[in-house]
């Protein structure tokens, strides 16, 4: 997980900002991308959760500037649960290694 800081009265960091320049994604596995509402809108101060394929409970973070997130794991399959006061959303991925951008959209 990134070191940034974290939001007030929660243990998940908020994201954002650019990739550290020290992430190889030639061996790493990043899941990057950013939560929207049904008008497309970005969603600031989401909770997403990354769930792994047997839907059990990995990791969490909350969204920064522009419905950012992030997560670094292993290349497979994983689904992504947004919760924001706008709704809720969710979506399966599977991931490779290197870079890979997702949308979560929120619908209430």
């Amino acid at each position: 997980m990134s070191s940034q800081a974290t939001s007030s009265g929660c243990a998940a960091p908020v994201q954002g900002g650019a990739l550290p320049a020290s992430v190889n994604l030639e061996t790493e596995t990043v899941v990057s991308g950013q939560v929207v509402n049904g008008s497309g809108a970005t969603v600031n101060g989401a909770y997403v959760r990354l769930l792994d394929g047997h839907g059990e409970f990995t990791a969490e973070v909350v969204t920064g500037d522009g419905g950012a997130f992030r997560f670094f794991a292993a290349p497979g399959s994983w689904t992504l649960r947004a919760l924001s006061p706008q709704g809720d959303g969710a979506r399966d991925v599977s991931v490779e290694r290197g870079l890979n951008e997702v949308t979560v959209t929120v619908a209430g």
